[in-house]
């Protein structure tokens, strides 16, 4: 007699990793998820521009204070999804799901790379959310289709990075929910204390370097830069202006790529 044995195929890391980030996109359709990033966007448009629009106007912004706020608005919106990314992490790790991973036959990596895929998700429906809350307080695209898609691919960029540190800290982490507390510290500290808010030259003389080469007043001042004036008197496009934007973008993603890596090789 012959015992016929059936093996079942392998997934390949790539079907591995689509079912994986279905598994993390897929509930936030259901979840409200979705609907609070949503929220998030209009909220801080409304909590930054309404109280704020008539105090800060003036001849040394150079244009209109919805134009001027706008790159803090999708800062904070992508923010917000590098915060959602590490709760996710964290609560993958406290639940075990991370130590079940390890006892599967997949890559150490393929995790990593559906919740990355997932923030990415996060992040595009951020940008999307806050550009439209933009153009409802008055902020326009007044450069070419090649300088808008700068515009989005820096903010994209930034929000990946973000979302590798997310994701890591929060793989690190034991209690989700003081991870994205102590996620969303810096975040304020960050936001308040630069020219997203108000210019350099408000600032007390003695933290203005401090304002002046943060992370996110050299990126605010590239996305400015990428989006124009109506007049045309805004920042030029150079590397002064976006080459110190994308140093940090790439600096954050070259230190925290590789430690993501290290983390998730180490199986559980």
């Amino acid at each position: 007699m012959t015992a016929l044995t059936a093996v079942r195929p392998r997934a390949s890391a790539v079907q591995q990793w689509w079912v994986l980030t279905t598994r993390l996109v897929a509930p936030t359709l259901r979840n409200g998820e979705v609907l609070v990033g949503v929220a998030v966007s209009v909220a801080v448009t409304a909590s930054l521009y309404i109280p704020l629009n008539r105090l800060m106007e003036g001849p040394d912004l150079g244009m209109s204070y919805a134009q001027y706020l706008l790159p803090l608005i999708v800062l904070q919106a992508i923010a917000f999804a590098s915060i959602s990314t590490a709760f996710r992490a964290a609560t993958d790790s406290v639940q075990g799901i991370n130590r079940r991973f390890g006892s599967l036959p997949i890559a150490p990596l393929t995790p990593l790379a559906a919740r990355i895929t997932a923030a990415v998700y996060r992040c595009l429906i951020g940008l999307a959310v806050a550009i439209a809350c933009g153009y409802a307080i008055g902020f326009r695209f007044h450069r070419g289709p090649g300088y808008i898609a700068a515009f989005c691919l820096l903010a994209f960029f930034t929000g990946l990075a973000l979302a590798i540190l997310g994701d890591t800290l929060g793989t690190k982490s034991r209690d989700p929910a003081a991870t994205a507390q102590w996620l969303l510290l810096p975040q304020l500290i960050f936001g308040f204390l630069s020219v997203g808010i108000q210019p350099l030259q408000r600032f007390p003389s003695w933290i203005q370097p401090i304002v002046e080469n943060q992370p996110i007043s050299r990126i605010v001042d590239a996305l400015r830069a990428f989006a124009g004036v109506a007049d045309g008197t805004g920042a030029a496009v150079t590397w002064s202006v976006v080459g110190p934007a994308l140093a940090w973008v790439a600096g954050i993603i070259a230190v925290t790529l590789p430690w993501a890596i290290v983390v998730y090789r180490r199986r559980p």
